[in-house]
């Protein structure tokens, strides 16, 4: 598979990656934060064909582009079902994220895997880790041994619980990173959604486990 992170800097300093099988040139977008022009070129440039639009969490920075990727690319969107929940709950506050880009999602399980079209057996599996926001997931490849960890989990850190409106839950954060992340092979490499790409392994030794 190929993983090629692209960050853009002058909006928001995330991390947006495309996930490809290099034979059949399939794959995903996952967290387009910002220039659709920009992504659309590369997806051009490589002959790629993306299939799908993956959210780590709904949070701005990481779904700038989703809507004029998906309309560009005829695609659809896809996140955690607990997104829902910004549009029916008034206590969370709608700035962080866009209605428009929560109205046309897709909503995923805990434990739904994504498939490519050309291939009959699963790529990514859907870990529900709420606790930076209420909608936060891990995309995980056990044959590949990656995840993409969105602000779950950077290297030699946690995401954040205490911004208002996004359903933090610093207790719960935790639970999911150990129970959930740490538990997977030492060897997996974490693709967070902001900084450097970690592993398991480096990351228990953080948390001193």
């Amino acid at each position: 598979m190929i993983v090629e992170k692209i960050e853009f800097d002058d909006v928001f300093a995330a991390n947006c990656y495309f996930y490809v099988d290099e034979k059949t040139k399939e794959g995903f977008i996952i967290d387009p934060s910002a220039h659709a022009d920009k992504l659309l070129q590369i997806i051009k440039t490589n002959h790629w064909d993306i299939q799908k639009i993956l959210l780590t969490h709904s949070h701005i920075d990481h779904i700038g582009a989703a809507l004029e990727l998906a309309k560009a690319l005829n695609i659809k969107i896809f996140g955690y079902k607990n997104a829902q929940l910004y549009l029916s709950n008034l206590s969370l506050k709608m700035h962080l994220t866009n209605r428009e880009v929560l109205k046309n999602m897709q909503y995923l399980n805990d434990t739904d895997e994504i498939y490519l079209k050309k291939d009959n057996s699963p790529r990514l599996k859907v870990i529900a880790t709420p606790g930076h926001t209420l909608d936060s997931v891990v995309y995980y490849d056990p044959k590949e041994a990656i995840a993409f960890s969105g602000d779950t989990i950077f290297a030699s850190s946690i995401g954040r619980t205490d911004l208002e409106g996004s359903g933090g839950n610093h207790e719960q954060l935790i639970e999911n990173i150990t129970q959930k992340i740490l538990t997977l092979n030492d060897n997996t490499i974490l693709y967070p959604g902001h900084g450097p790409s970690t592993t398991v392994a480096q990351e228990k030794k953080w948390f001193d486990i």
